[in-house]
């Protein structure tokens, strides 16, 4: 592992705040164990929030597996020179990648990709194999993992946006997402199934597989469907849902790792033998857009007509 670490008296105590955010991870990975397979939106803006524990804290030094592919692209020994006596200043998530901003105009962008998190230790903690990135603090220590490598690190210096930053889409949540945006996404993809242009990052960037099936769901609308059959009330409705799918999520599971609402599908999607939290039948579970995918053959068919596939609520 690469090193640079400009003073070697790491403070050994952590904030209560770090061991506060280890016991909600914990909690949190052992009811929804399946998160760990791929972040999505909410999974992404809580691991950002890991890190923000070390905002406004000067950064005492760097180790880093230079070699490694998440770094592909990336200047390692750039980060590992420029990071130390910075200060982490602020963070940002869109969709699922992540922004980290240091003073003196130093951006650092992360990709979770498959496997990747954001975690806090120790500040004497020994970064272990798949501790592709350390960031020291005098009260803890910053440490991005990625045990499968699909994850990325990026690093730029400079007043500018970096571009591969100020070149994604608008969120789910932003304003910029707007009905109209949805209806042209919706028209410019008409023949693909729901589920899976849910799915397309350039659309709906952060939105996995879960929240997909959570949205489709909520608004009563077949996996299957293509996405021009939606009429105007169609659209609005679904509208509707995506923002509140994604805001509520960001509000549980991004905030503080808590549950999603216990009427969720979520509950139940994993589950071979899941129920619709709606009318308690045994969900239907099949490969759509190349995904798992899980619905309710009651209130989610094809041959329902636009008024009642559209129709909205989680029960």
């Amino acid at each position: 592992m690469d090193v640079v670490v400009i003073r070697a008296n790491h403070s050994f105590a952590v904030a209560s705040s770090d061991f506060r955010g280890i016991i909600a991870r914990r909690r949190f990975e052992n009811t929804f164990p399946q998160f760990q397979r791929m972040p999505e939106l909410a999974e992404v803006e809580y691991f950002r929030r890991r890190w923000d524990d070390g905002i406004g804290q000067q950064v005492l030094g760097v180790k880093l597996h230079g070699e490694n592919r998440v770094f592909r692209g990336t200047d390692t020994k750039s980060v590992q020179m420029t990071l130390p006596r910075k200060r982490l200043v602020s963070s940002e998530t869109r969709g699922k990648q992540i922004a980290f901003r240091f003073s003196a105009n130093a951006w650092l962008g992360i990709h979770l990709g498959m496997s990747g998190k954001l975690r806090v230790e120790a500040a004497n903690f020994s970064p272990g194999k798949h501790d592709h990135l350390a960031i020291f603090q005098r009260r803890r220590t910053l440490l991005f993992s990625d045990p499968r490598t699909f994850g990325r690190v990026r690093f730029q210096v400079g007043r500018e946006m970096p571009s591969w930053w100020a070149r994604l889409p608008p969120a789910v949540t932003s304003r910029e997402f707007t009905t109209t945006r949805l209806a042209q996404i919706l028209q410019r993809r008409r023949h693909t199934p729901l589920k899976a242009l849910l799915l397309i990052q350039e659309f709906f960037p952060g939105v996995g597989n879960w929240m997909a099936d959570e949205i489709l769901w909520q608004a009563c609308l077949h996996p299957r469907l293509a996405a021009g059959s939606l009429d105007d009330s169609g659209v609005r409705a679904l509208f509707r849902v995506i923002r509140s799918v994604c805001r509520v999520a960001l509000k549980t599971i991004g905030e503080n790792g808590s549950n999603p609402p216990a009427n969720w599908l979520i509950h139940q999607r994993w589950n071979k033998d899941g129920h619709c939290p709606r009318h308690g039948i045994r969900l239907n579970h099949a490969i759509v857009g190349g995904r798992n995918t899980a619905w309710c053959s009651r209130c989610q068919t094809l041959k329902s007509s636009r008024r009642e596939r559209t129709r909205t609520g989680s029960g």
